[in-house]
């Protein structure tokens, strides 16, 4: 029989350094730039969304917990900013307050993201599944409490300081039911493609797609051509 001694632990830090490395690899892809989180962890007793613009997240499943992610006003238009630069737009159509919809409706998307990466390593590195809601965005002027929907028997509260290139400054706060996987055997994890060479990968499909599209359409014309004269037309 496996005993705990032999067995790897998974506890609180590990699933908070999960998410926190899910938090970097979505917003350093997103946004072509860097973004670091603090060696340091704060244990705290109350969790909550902050101004100036709050989000967060419900998860449920192998476990349960709630995400919050604070950032100031300053912080959200860097992320946003060089997300949407990323993604081709110019400088002069961008949101320049922070209280924008459009700024709201990105950092809600990436938060998305991120929750949907921690998510699927869940799925692969401790053989259970967790389901996540739609994230909720608050622009806010002053803070509010927040609890979990789903009882919490033994929860955990961490708090994380993550900095961007411009040196911004935001938060993520994690309450989580106080758990541990042990793992009972060895087994595969599948990682997941790199984002990058993925959209490489889909851009060459398409691209050998629209060539096989052009052959099979001058095929198609040849039998069609064939069927026209069989019918005399």
């Amino acid at each position: 029989m496996a005993t705990e001694e032999n067995g790897v632990v998974y506890g609180t830090e590990d699933l908070l350094t999960s998410l926190c490395n899910s938090v970097i690899r979505v917003l350093n892809v997103a946004t072509n730039s860097k973004v670091n989180y603090s060696a340091m962890v704060q244990r705290i007793t109350k969790i909550g969304l902050k101004p100036d613009i709050g989000c967060f997240v419900l998860f449920d499943g192998g476990f349960s917990g709630l995400v919050v992610l604070n950032f100031d006003g300053d912080t959200a238009l860097e992320i946003y900013e060089k997300y949407m630069l990323n993604m081709g737009m110019p400088k002069s159509e961008l949101a320049t307050s922070f209280t924008s919809d459009e700024v709201a409706n990105i950092l809600g998307e990436l938060m998305n993201q991120i929750v949907g990466d921690f998510t699927g390593k869940v799925r692969r590195e401790l053989q259970t599944n967790i389901t996540q809601n739609q994230p909720k965005m608050l622009v806010l002027t002053k803070q509010v409490m927040l609890s979990v929907d789903t009882p919490l028997d033994r929860p955990e509260l961490r708090r994380v300081s993550f900095f961007t290139e411009k040196n911004n400054i935001f938060y993520l706060e994690l309450a989580i039911d106080r758990t541990e996987f042990i793992k009972l055997h060895d087994f595969e994890t599948h990682e997941v493609t790199d984002p990058d060479a993925l959209l490489h990968m889909q851009q060459a499909a398409d691209q050998s797609g629209a060539g096989t599209s052009a052959v099979a359409a001058g095929d198609d014309d040849d039998e069609n051509s064939e069927l026209l004269k069989s019918l005399g037309m």
